[in-house]
């Protein structure tokens, strides 16, 4: 499993468990690799809204069910 003993956020934790990668998802929301690793690695951080919502369109390609408030506390 990758990123084993890392912290990762609730983005990061959904993405390993999908076996989906940071550069999948970068590539899915056209969002840069710094924010990704952010968004992924730090559960403090919390992005723009339109970067909010260019992960989440992502994300919902998995699971159209998802919801903002599963990932982000906006």
């Amino acid at each position: 499993m990758w990123g084993f003993g890392k912290k990762r956020s609730k983005v990061g934790k959904f993405i390993d468990k999908k076996g989906y990668t940071q550069e999948d998802l970068m590539a899915a929301s056209k969002v840069g690799r710094n924010t990704i690793s952010k968004v992924c690695n730090d559960p403090d951080y919390i992005p723009s809204v339109a970067t909010i919502k260019k992960i989440m369109k992502a994300l919902k390609q998995l699971d159209p069910n998802l919801k903002t408030n599963d990932f982000f506390d906006i």
